[in-house]
């Protein structure tokens, strides 16, 4: 039940943000409803590496990336591919992107996110416990692997970066590797182990599980696809739906890589765009490291789930409608095999599975939280990018704050939507 002072609040949006704020909302006594028109947490939430990196403070456009990209657009099979017919509707993004991987932007950009997502597993606790989802939240640590010492040192601005806003890793060289992880290749030579951070090894089952604890406690779930919204006088009234008006006091933008449309019907014009994302899973795998483990060339992850093993990573730049390029998940595969030598050589199909989704990002790799432009009714929580699975629990914490009228906890200036 809403408290008398609740407000009926609609999140926009039932991924792992959305879910979370809806969550957090509804635990300080408002009546939520989500909106979506697909079933809650098949979004870029099923599909992405699972983690929960409170270590993730390093910005995609820094100075050492920038000088990578046209190596990397070189190799259409490489971390990172654009369509070329997608250049001209990208180029204004792409620009402001370089722009922000200078130096001073790059470290005032990781001070911003790191109590963004530093608190990602102590937000999310009281989350799972109250779904009966601990068992799906784990930490080990996330391991990063180098294959030689020059390849670490082409990092070495972002673990500086780390270090300098209270990350820590512990180094291990080749020998101490293999006790520590005894599935890896013996061509990696270096690894960093940030133990802080946390998985969950079902993203999806996770989401899900929140969102049925929600349900149970009296939210509710409107599959539908949110156009707009219904002012009076500067406060809203209602969410345009295609399924009709849906009234509400407050809502929440949290719709990930299609956010931009509802917040330029606000006067936000935001530079978001579609980093697209691929993974392959193998289920019942030979092999299957213990911990997270992301590879520092190939710029890929490899995850142990309760379903199989996940390798996801890559970035492709074409779009929301451009139809998915499934080679770039089968190179996962061919790198995933050369990290894990165990795994066979060949899999039948019916043991592979390959998805592709759609990370929501800013070029500063900053995601949008705050009022709208327009009405303070309506609140942003959008834009996460590769950090969508880790900082959710903490938006959902800064949405309620907002909703509230409280100031929130962590400085939010810097995810300002008016800063483009």
């Amino acid at each position: 039940m809403a408290a008398e002072s609740g407000k009926r609040v609609g999140v926009i949006g039932a991924g792992m943000v959305g879910v979370c704020a809806a969550s957090y909302l509804q635990r300080e006594g408002h009546s939520v409803f989500l909106v979506d028109p697909n079933t809650p947490g098949e979004g870029a939430s099923f599909g992405n590496a699972g983690a929960f990196n409170a270590s993730s403070v390093t910005p995609v456009s820094s100075p050492g990336v920038v000088k990578k990209v046209p190596g990397w657009l070189r190799d259409p099979l490489g971390p990172l591919s654009l369509r070329w017919s997608y250049l001209p509707s990208i180029l204004p993004y792409l620009w402001r992107f370089v722009r922000a991987g200078g130096e001073e932007k790059v470290h005032a950009q990781a001070r911003a996110l790191r109590p963004l997502v530093g608190a990602t597993l102590s937000a999310l606790q009281p989350l799972v416990k109250d779904a009966g989802a601990e068992h799906l939240v784990h930490q080990r640590g996330h391991l990063y692997v180098y294959r030689s010492a020059e390849s670490l040192a082409k990092d070495g601005f972002a673990w500086a970066l780390r270090r300098e806003n209270g990350v820590e890793g512990d180094e291990f060289d080749a020998d101490e590797l293999r006790q520590l992880e005894p599935t890896l290749s013996r061509d990696y030579v270096r690894g960093l182990l940030v133990r802080e951070n946390g998985h969950t090894s079902n993203p999806f089952g996770l989401v899900s599980a929140l969102c049925e604890h929600f349900v149970r406690n009296g939210g509710a779930v409107v599959r539908a696809e949110a156009l707009g919204f219904r002012l009076d006088s500067g406060r809203l009234t209602a969410i345009r739906t295609d399924a009709g008006e849906l009234a509400a006091d407050m809502a929440v933008v949290a719709t990930g890589a299609w956010s931009k449309p509802l917040a330029a019907s606000l006067g936000d014009k935001v530079l978001l765009e579609t980093e697209r994302g691929y993974h392959l899973m193998i289920r019942d795998p030979e092999v299957m490291p213990n911990i997270p483990t992301a590879d520092g060339d190939g710029k890929f992850v490899a995850t142990p789930m309760d379903t199989g093993l996940r390798f996801a990573g890559t970035v492709e730049l074409a779009g929301l409608h451009a139809p998915p390029d499934w080679r770039r998940a089968r190179i996962l595969l061919q790198q995933g095999r050369k990290m894990l030598p165990g795994l066979a050589a060949h899999h039948a199909e019916d043991r592979l599975s390959v998805w592709m989704g759609h990370r929501p990002a800013t070029p500063d790799s900053l995601p949008v939280i705050g009022h709208s432009r327009t009405t303070r009714d309506v609140i942003y929580a959008f834009g996460h990018g590769h950090v969508g699975m880790t900082s959710a629990p903490m938006t959902g914490r800064l949405v309620a704050d907002l909703v509230a009228g409280r100031k929130p906890s962590i400085d939010i200036a810097p995810f300002s939507a008016q800063r483009f």
